[in-house]
C-alpha cells in the first residue's frame, strides 16, 4: 500500500548571496510540502515592513486542515519585534507549517540564524557561484538534469557569452536543451550566442594573451558598444593573465586534470593556459599584470578614460609576449 509522501521540515533556512539558488531551495520546500499535499497553502512574505503577530497567525490550523508553507524573505532586515517573534516561533513550530526563512547572506540578522541552527532547523547553503570553473559546472548539471548532455568546451563557451548572471546562465542551458538535440558543443552555443561569445571580456582576453593585438581592441571595441562594462572585462584579463602564470610555473609532466585539482581551476582552463604560454617570459607575464593593475585602478577612479585605459592595457599584453 503506497504511503505518503514526507513533508518538508517545520523549518528551514536559506542562506547566502545567490539568488537562483535561493529560489530554487524555496521552490524544493513548495515541491515537498505539495507532493505531501497537494492543497497546500503558500505565503510568500518580506520581512521589510511586516508587522509581528503575521506569520503566528498565518501558522495558526487551518479550517480545511490544509499544509502550509510561509516564506519570509529578506530576514536579515526583520526589525528587532518581528526577529523576536521568529524566535520564539522556532521553539514551538507549527504543526502541517513549513516556515521558510529566507537570509541574503552576511553578519546582519546572524542573530536569528543561528537560533535557527540551534533549533535544528534545516539549512540550505547558497553561497556565491564565483569562479568560472563553477559556472562551469553549474552548465554541466544543469544538462544532467534535463537529461542532455553539453561536452566541457561548450560549456565554457556558453559561460563566456551569457557572464555572470546566473539565472541568464540557466536560462541559456535550458533553452539549448529544449532547442537542441544530441550532444551541445561548441558550433552550437556559437550558433545560439555567437554574437555574444564574440565580444565577451574572455574572447579579449584570449586574443591579448594570444598577441592577436588587432583582434583583441576589435573585440574590446565590440564589446564595450554592447554594453559590457569594463570592470569585468578588466576581470577577465586578470584572470588569464593569472592562469597563465600559474599554469607555466607548474611542471608540465602533470596531466590537465591532476594539475587542475592542485590549482583549483577546470581542466580547459588548464589546457587553455597551456596552449597560450608559448612566447611568454616570467617578465612579460610580469609586465602585463602590472599594465592590468594600472588599468584596474584608472577605470575604479583613479582615471579619466575607463576605455582608454583597457585599450592600454590590451596593447601592453599583447606586445608583452615575446619579451625577454
Amino acid at each position: 500500500m503506497p504511503t505518503a509522501a514526507s513533508p518538508p521540515p517545520p523549518v528551514t533556512v536559506v542562506v547566502g548571496p545567490e539568488e537562483l539558488l535561493r529560489d530554487r531551495a524555496v521552490a524544493a520546500v513548495v515541491r515537498v510540502s505539495r507532493a505531501a499535499d497537494a492543497a497546500t497553502e503558500v505565503r510568500d512574505l518580506s520581512a521589510v515592513g511586516l508587522e509581528p503577530g503575521v506569520v503566528t497567525g498565518l501558522s495558526s490550523p487551518s479550517l480545511f486542515g490544509e499544509r502550509k508553507v510561509i516564506v519570509v524573505g529578506d530576514v536579515q532586515d526583520a526589525a528587532d519585534e518581528l526577529t523576536a517573534e521568529l524566535k520564539a516561533y522556532l521553539s514551538e513550530p507549527a504543526d502541517d507549517t513549513s516556515l521558510v526563512l529566507v537570509h541574503s547572506g552576511g553578519v546582519k540578522g546572524k542573530g536569528l540564524l543561528d537560533a535557527a541552527r540551534k533549533a535544528g532547523a534545516a539549512v540550505v547553503e547558497c553561497r556565491q557561484v564565483k569562479y568560472d570553473s563553477d559556472k562551469v559546472k553549474l552548465v554541466l548539471a544543469e544538462f544532467r538534469q534535463s537529461g542532455r548532455r553539453i561536452n566541457g568546451d561548450a560549456a565554457a563557451a556558453l559561460v563566456d557569452a551569457i557572464g555572470n548572471d546566473l539565472r541568464e546562465l540557466a536560462n541559456a542551458c535550458s533553452q539549448l536543451a529544449a532547442d537542441t538535440t544530441g550532444v551541445v558543443d561548441v558550433a552550437v552555443v556559437e550558433r545560439y550566442h555567437g554574437g555574444r561569445v564574440e565580444a565577451t571580456g574572455f574572447k579579449v582576453a584570449d586574443a591579448a594573451i594570444e598577441g592577436r593585438c588587432e583582434d583583441a581592441l576589435r573585440l574590446l571595441r565590440q564589446a564595450l558598444a554592447t554594453g559590457v562594462d569594463p570592470v569585468p572585462i578588466n576581470a577577465a584579463l586578470a584572470m588569464g593573465l593569472r592562469n597563465l602564470a600559474r599554469v607555466s610555473s607548474a611542471p608540465s609532466s602533470l596531466r590537465p586534470d591532476d594539475l587542475a585539482r592542485e590549482l583549483g581551476l577546470a581542466p580547459f582552463m588548464v589546457r587553455k593556459a597551456r596552449e597560450q604560454k608559448a612566447g611568454w617570459s616570467p617578465q612579460g607575464v610580469a609586465g602585463a599584470i602590472t599594465a592590468v593593475a594600472q588599468a584596474d585602478a584608472e577605470i575604479k577612479g583613479a582615471g579619466t578614460d575607463p576605455v582608454y585605459a583597457l585599450e592600454r592595457a590590451v596593447v601592453t599584453i599583447a606586445r608583452a609576449r615575446g619579451e625577454r
